[in-house]
């Protein structure tokens, strides 16, 4: 008895291998490619070509060779999708006992897909499924009773470029999908990853769906945001020209509700840069954000975005609208009574450069700045002031020319007042309505320019404290010019000012290496 349970089990093992074996002799999988060309159009709402199909019985697996999904014909009439094999899932008995395809996974190796975004923020891959929700009863859903059971993308790549072309495309590789449970009229989970230019990579996972019919962009997500070595600049969210860069660790969670993006993470910034003219921070920066956009506008709103420098946090909220070139930011930074000490880290990444060999040492800085205009081309305007900081390493008195043969020299500047009204642009910083009030030197009043070369193109009038030794030289000065065209009073020159009367000074050369000059001629015309 027991030698025939052996007999039976080896000839059911038999009939098993044989029937594998034979299966595909059977079942000419080629014979299915119409089906399964227009059951996967009709869900896609693409035309989808279908090469040679094979059915490995082991996989369960319809293998399809040469695959490519059209574009749309508004953006290219070159494929959206093209990859060298698709393997198809299908229930084996349905399809050898009914003749039936019953889809249960897809799953496709290494395919190339191309992104495309118009100038009214149009995806190529929005009109999916638009063509059934044109013509489908407003009763009936317009997307087809469709559940794979897995769907996955296995080291994809993916170029993203606009129309019309702006420049190279970015791209994107080892791009990884799965989504199980994949329908058009419910939720299911997804997880995507790729590889960034610039050495980066992001992980987004988390739950979509159901698809939206009118705009397949618009679908509602929820997920959980992780980009790692990100560079803005290398990844094409930014051009070169706006003058912003870094690498940075995110940290987010995105929702959308088909209607508006909301956005709220937190970034760590290394060799963050500011401005054009700015140079990296040296140590990392903590940011913090809160950001949502309309999806059918692209108008966002920047609730708040803290920047943090150890104990120090300013503020910047606003605005911004996407268009076809760009976005056109509308924000406005308030810092108000920040600690030196612990912002100077921050001032090179602005474009804020100290004399060489100096430092600022204690004291706060206040501003209020709106930032307008497109991003690769911003304005920054606003009041900008420094209270009772010390300028260690650059002493004033003793920097100007004219007056130095008399001068003392010190350690450093005392500031207890520095105040302006800044204008920055790509071309030039100008400063206006200058306002200093430096104890051991005096007064200054003015305007200036900064290039963006960094060459400096000041205007001053400084009223030197006559108790200090750089007013007594530069009364001295006067009194001396004065006895010089004395002898000249017969030409009816103007007799020359006294320095309570101030002294125009001109400050040339770059904030590094400044060059500071008493001109005195000036006094007497």
């Amino acid at each position: 008895m027991q030698r025939l349970w052996v007999k039976v089990a080896v000839a059911a093992v038999a009939l098993a291998v044989v029937i594998v074996v034979a299966i595909p002799f059977l079942v000419n999988a080629d014979t299915f490619r119409p089906k399964l060309e227009d059951q996967l159009s009709n869900a896609m709402e693409r035309k989808i070509a279908l090469g040679h199909l094979g059915f490995s019985v082991l996989r369960g697996s319809i293998v399809a060779e040469n695959i490519a999904i059209s574009d749309d014909p508004a953006f290219s009439t070159s494929p959206f999708i093209q990859a060298k094999s698709l393997y198809i899932g299908v229930e084996t008995g349905a399809l050898v006992f009914h003749r039936q395809v019953r889809i249960t996974k897809l799953t496709v190796d290494s395919p190339a897909i191309r992104l495309i975004q118009s100038q009214s923020g149009i995806w190529n891959f929005s009109s999916f499924g638009n063509a059934t929700a044109s013509t489908a009863p407003q009763s009936q859903s317009a997307l087809p009773d469709l559940t794979i059971g897995e769907l996955k993308i296995n080291d994809g790549s993916a170029s993203v470029s606009s129309l019309p072309d702006t420049g190279k495309p970015f791209v994107y590789t080892g791009i990884d999908l799965a989504i199980q449970q994949l329908s058009f009229l419910k939720s299911f989970p997804f997880r995507l990853s790729a590889k960034l230019p610039g050495g980066g990579w992001f992980d987004l996972n988390g739950n979509a769906g159901p698809l939206a019919q009118k705009n397949t962009a618009d679908t509602p997500f929820s997920a959980a945001l992780k980009l790692h070595h990100f560079d803005p600049v290398a990844a094409g969210v930014l051009e070169p020209s706006a003058g912003i860069s870094m690498n940075a660790d995110i940290d987010a969670q995105l929702s959308s509700d088909g209607v508006a993006l909301t956005s709220k993470g937190k970034i760590q910034a290394s060799r963050l840069q500011l401005a054009h003219n700015g140079s990296p921070a040296q140590r990392p920066v903590d940011i913090d954000f809160a950001i949502s956009q309309d999806l059918e506008t692209r108008v966002g709103r920047v609730s708040d975005i803290s920047v943090h420098t150890g104990s120090v946090v300013a503020h910047v909220s606003g605005g911004y609208r996407l268009t076809g070139q760009g976005a056109v930011l509308d924000l406005h930074l308030a810092a108000q009574e920040l600690p030196i000490d612990q912002l100077e880290q921050l001032l090179p990444t602005v474009g804020v450069k100290l004399p060489s060999g100096s430092a600022l040492k204690g004291g706060t800085l206040t501003a209020s700045l709106a930032a307008t205009g497109p991003a690769s081309a911003i304005t920054v305007t606003g009041p900008v002031e420094v209270d009772n900081t010390m300028l260690a390493g650059f002493d004033l008195g003793s920097k100007i020319e004219g007056l130095n043969p008399f001068g003392r020299k010190g350690g450093g500047t005392t500031i207890q007042t520095l105040r302006a009204e800044v204008s920055s642009s790509p071309q030039s910083t100008q400063f206006t309505n200058i306002q200093a009030n430096l104890p051991e030197v005096g007064t200054a009043s003015g305007d200036g320019c900064v290039a963006a070369s960094g060459a400096l193109d000041f205007n001053l009038t400084a009223k030197f404290n006559s108790s200090t030794g750089v007013g007594a030289v530069a009364n001295e000065a006067v009194n001396v010019v004065s006895g010089l065209l004395g002898g000249f009073r017969s030409l009816k020159l103007k007799a020359p000012a006294s320095s309570n009367n101030g002294i125009p000074l001109t400050i040339t050369g770059t904030a590094s290496n400044p060059h500071i000059r008493a001109n005195f001629r000036a006094m007497l015309k």
